[in-house]
């Protein structure tokens, strides 16, 4: 489970491994696997081209993207669930990876199906500029939707890191809000926040333990009883 044996960290996970997780062995179906990034602002690097960069981490990674969508068995109750992948880029969400999740919350509303989202994301991905941005919308508006008028049921999970653009749309949206231990979840990083605002930022402020007590979310799960506790709050939805 990717948990110190000493100290008890939750330390991160690519997507495979959350699937193993959380999943039924044999049980995951994925979804529009075949989605490609392209380069719509014609993002020019140097150093390194944005074009390059995507060709690299799908070499490393497996994946075309930053997020892994489809459906599975949970004990045996079938959800529709995606799993940010922050191997990928920094996990961070560009044309692809909210088009993927708004399919998997369309596909959700359209089979009655309970939805899941893993977070672990940088934020927006600056490569892709405004359109990124717009990835926040285009899925909120998705959620309204599912959560709203078909009155499903949503649960946001957040992992460590969870920020940005990620933080202020979808991560925060669900009807049901867990984060792991110790996750580091902000919208705008510690070094960004001291650097922009010239002020030093408390340590511990943007963890997991000190955000609850501010009323961020509503549970801590460590990943031991993770798929237990959403099998029980999804026996109980349902």
């Amino acid at each position: 489970m990717n948990i110190c044996e000493h100290c008890g960290s939750h330390l991160k996970m690519n997507s495979l491994d959350r699937i193993d997780l959380l999943l039924d062995t044999g049980t995951w179906h994925a979804m529009d696997e075949n989605l490609n990034s392209l380069d719509p602002i014609e993002f020019h690097s140097e150093e390194d081209p944005y074009k390059d960069r995507l060709k690299e981490y799908q070499k490393i990674t497996g994946f075309l993207e930053a997020i892994q969508t489809g459906t599975g068995l949970l004990h045996g109750l079938k959800v529709a669930i995606g799993f940010m992948d922050f191997q990928f880029m920094g996990g961070s969400m560009g044309s692809v990876v909210g088009e993927k999740i708004t399919r998997l919350i369309e596909y959700a509303g359209k089979k009655g199906l309970p939805l899941i989202l893993v977070c672990a994301s940088g934020g927006a991905r600056m490569q892709e500029g405004s359109l990124s941005l717009m990835q926040m919308a285009k899925i909120s508006s998705a959620l309204y939707n599912y959560q709203l008028n078909k009155k499903l049921l949503y649960i946001s999970i957040l992992t460590s890191p969870t920020t940005g653009g990620v933080t202020a749309s979808f991560g925060m949206l669900g009807d049901i809000i867990i984060a792991e231990p110790d996750a580091y979840i902000a919208f705008a990083g510690k070094r960004v926040i001291e650097q922009t605002l010239n002020i030093i930022v408390p340590d511990g402020v943007q963890t997991s333990e000190y955000l609850f007590t501010k009323g961020l979310f509503d549970l801590i799960v460590p990943r031991y009883f993770l798929k237990y506790t959403l099998t029980e709050l999804l026996k109980f939805h349902i």
